[in-house]
């Protein structure tokens, strides 16, 4: 998804103090040998039940002790906290007025800069009230600091953080300096022998805690991780355990489960790359982080394994998988009768129906068809820091706060159709495409046709500073859910016998339209496409992915789906599950 806190970041960089060299004083650093991990929760203050309550003709909202007027248009219900400092409710009455059905829109994240709708159900608890609970999505930032005396009396260290992959983004360190109780983590060795400073901290004896500042969020207190102690740190809590295949628990999520025999699977197989993901080292800051694995057959789940402190219940930062989702609900407005195609005219949909005066020709062919295929021809490309359309710089300027204006004011750079270029902006615009068209709320449109169709009760959609659920990608599903995505496609469009969007969407959208050279891949309607070998054949799949490894995959041929999490956000090993775990060891467990 997007980029926007490694602006913020670069702008940080390293600590101002000159580069300095390594200290002499490493046996008293060596005394801090072993793991240390801190947490720190930047969680919204608002949260909890919601009451809204009608007196006559006033309606009135209770919410973490905050007290507000409730503005009620027609069936719609909405207010603000704070002038939406501290969130936003938007939301509609049911025909039956014993229901409100909406989204809160949670004040902006410490993490990122921006904010989330998540769902909100309020049900009439008694006259003239209504009752609900609202969740927002957590802030929270976690960093493992490990601390090694070697051989040779030096004393190495290095930090891992699995929200944003700091460690190597932003502090990569490789040793720790002390003097009496300062203490400074420090980067590798410059061409001159010199090692800039990443951090500075303080121990304390008492309790045993490193204290460290870090630019971002502030001052982070490391408690020592005792030997047997779980640590997310670990692949599975402590070094070396051991791992025997267990059947997914059946939920009220809509999933049938089974075992790997039911289906068609090796368990042997599967059990051996389950171990594999245990048994790897994290010995460095490029060490491959893996959060989660399922794999459904059949549509029965029969694989879900969870690394380094994530569960079930933890809904996954997608990044750009979420752009795939503009498709799917492109799809389901279509399914459900909206007056969509992929063959309208971009700049006369968003202009009220009418083509602008004046505007150049490439601009006038352009379709949605082009966008969804990230053929657009705007003079945008993601993999160029300095394109003008380069998504950070969508989310940095101020000059269009909303994004659909900000995208049809750039510049075309080749026609329409010519070339897939990958460009945040263009999935983002199909969403505005589908608002313009629909005059529906997008995260309302989403939770109708996509969510509730497909069993989904908890999800957080990323909002543009207008209030606008933007489609560059960061829906965060809980990872049962993400499976979701890919199994709808191996149902032709269909759920529990549900239809949400029609089999020639389903199709289409993963259909191979174009090749990337940029990725060495194909691409259909935001879905990625590849072919991998098979038992001396060539079989199709298709993915949503997002950046540091996540994916939702489909395999039509072997009605095989497939999720990944992982921490390696910009990092290469972010394509190791596409390119290594499934063919390496997820295919060959295909027995039939």
């Amino acid at each position: 998804m997007m980029q926007k806190f490694l602006v913020f970041f670069a702008v940080c960089l390293l600590a101002v103090e000159p580069a300095i060299t390594a200290s002499a004083d490493s046996a008293s650093a060596s005394e801090l040998a072993g793991l240390w991990q801190a947490k720190r929760r930047f969680d919204p203050d608002v949260r909890g039940t919601l009451l809204v309550t009608q007196s006559g003709d006033v309606f009135l909202a209770e919410l973490a002790g905050r007290r507000v007027p409730v503005k009620i248009t027609g069936n719609a219900v909405s207010f603000e906290l704070a002038n939406g400092k501290e969130g936003e409710f938007h939301g509609t009455f049911d025909t039956t007025h014993e229901h409100i059905g909406g989204h809160w829109l949670q004040q902006v994240r410490v993490d990122s800069g921006i904010r989330f709708a998540s769902p909100v159900s309020l049900t009439k608890s008694g006259p003239n009230q209504w009752r609900g609970l609202v969740t927002p999505a957590d802030d929270v930032m976690t960093f493992y600091l490990m601390v090694q005396a070697k051989d040779d009396g030096s004393v190495s260290a290095f930090l891992r953080n699995p929200e944003r992959n700091l460690g190597r983004l932003r502090y990569r360190a490789s040793s720790i300096e002390r003097d009496g109780d300062r203490l400074k983590l420090l980067a590798e060795p410059d061409d001159a022998g010199k090692r800039a400073v990443l951090a500075e901290g303080q121990f304390h004896r008492e309790p045993d805690t490193l204290t460290f500042f870090l630019d971002f969020g502030g001052s982070y207190d490391f408690t020592r991780v005792a030997a047997g102690e779980q640590s997310g740190f670990y692949p599975r809590g402590v070094p070396g355990a051991t791992y025997r295949y267990a059947e997914p628990p059946q939920l009220d999520d809509g999933w049938p489960v089974a075992s790997p025999e039911e289906v068609g699977l090796s368990r042997e197989r599967i059990e051996a790359f389950v171990r594999k993901l245990i048994d790897t080292p994290i010995d460095s800051t490029i060490a491959q982080e893996d959060h989660a694995v399922l794999i459904a057959r059949h549509g029965k789940l029969v694989l879900e394994e969870y690394f380094h402190g994530e569960n079930r219940e933890h809904p996954h930062d997608n990044r750009s998988a979420g752009k795939s989702v503009a498709s799917d609900l492109f799809g389901a407005a279509m399914q459900a009768g909206q007056p969509l195609s992929t063959s309208a005219h971009v700049y006369a949909v968003m202009n009220g129906g009418r083509m602008p005066a004046g505007l150049e020709p490439r601009k006038q062919a352009l379709t949605v068809e082009h966008l969804l295929t990230m053929s657009s021809g705007f003079d945008c490309d993601d993999n160029n820091d300095n394109s003008p359309g380069f998504e950070d710089r969508m989310w940095e300027q101020t000059g269009y706060p909303d994004f659909y204006q900000w995208t049809l004011a750039l510049g075309m750079v080749r026609d329409p159709g010519a070339e897939m270029v990958y460009c945040s902006a263009n999935p983002n615009l199909v969403g505005g495409i589908i608002a313009r068209t629909t005059g529906r709320y997008l995260p309302a449109m989403f939770d109708e046709l996509i969510a509730r169709p497909l069993e989904i009760k908890r999800y957080y959609l990323p909002m543009s500073p207008t209030g606008d659920y933007t489609m560059t990608g960061g829906t965060r599903f809980l990872p049962r859910d993400f499976l979701k995505l890919a199994q709808v496609h191996l149902n032709g469009g269909s759920w529990k016998g549900h239809r949400v969007y029609s089999e020639e969407w389903s199709r289409r959208a993963t259909t191979n339209y174009y090749e990337s050279p940029a990725y060495k891949l194909k691409y259909g309607y935001l879905w990625w496409v590849t072919d991998y070998p098979y038992q001396g054949r060539t079989i199709r799949a298709y993915f949503a992915s997002g950046n540091g490894g996540q994916i939702s995959m489909g395999i039509p041929e072997l009605d095989l789906a497939i999720v990944f999490h992982a921490g390696m956000y910009n990092d290469i090993g972010g394509r190791k599950a596409t390119r290594e775990y499934v063919p390496e060891f997820i295919l060959p467990a295909v027995e039939n």
